[in-house]
C-alpha cells in the first residue's frame, strides 16, 4: 500500500446538523489537521502531507453516533502518532458553544488511517 494516502473526516450523526453545517465542520476538521501538520515540525507528517497532495488529497467522510465515539476516534489516532484534529463548534448558529462535532485523521498512509477509522460507515 505504499503511496496510498488519505484523510478521514468523522462527523457526529447524532447532532443532526444541516448539510451546510456538516460540510463546514468537515472543512474545519480537514484544514485544522493540515495546519497542525505544517506547524508541527514533524518531518514524517510533512512528508505524508506532500505525498497526499501529490496523489490527489483523498478524503473520506464517515460518521459516529455520539461524542464518546468521536473522542475515541481522536484518542486512537493520537495514540498511533497520527495527525488528528478535534473540532468544537463556536456556537454561532445551530449548536451550543463547545459542542464537539468532527475529527480529522491524517493526512497519513491509508493503512494507518484505516486502523482508526476503517470500521466506520460513510456519513
Amino acid at each position: 500500500m505504499e503511496g496510498e494516502y488519505k484523510q478521514s473526516i468523522v462527523l457526529r450523526r447524532d447532532l443532526r446538523m444541516s448539510c451546510g453545517k456538516a460540510a463546514a465542520q468537515a472543512a474545519h476538521a480537514s484544514v485544522e489537521a493540515v495546519l497542525m501538520v505544517l506547524d508541527s515540525g514533524n518531518p514524517t507528517w510533512k512528508r505524508w502531507l506532500l505525498d497526499w497532495r501529490r496523489t490527489g488529497q483523498k478524503k473520506v467522510v464517515l460518521r459516529v453516533d455520539s461524542e464518546e465515539e468521536l473522542l475515541k476516534v481522536y484518542a486512537d489516532a493520537r495514540s498511533l502518532g497520527l495527525p488528528a484534529s478535534l473540532i468544537a463548534d463556536a456556537g454561532l448558529t445551530q449548536l451550543p458553544p463547545g459542542t464537539k462535532t468532527a475529527v480529522a485523521v491524517g493526512p497519513a498512509p491509508s493503512q494507518l488511517v484505516d486502523r482508526v477509522t476503517g470500521r466506520l460507515k460513510l456519513y
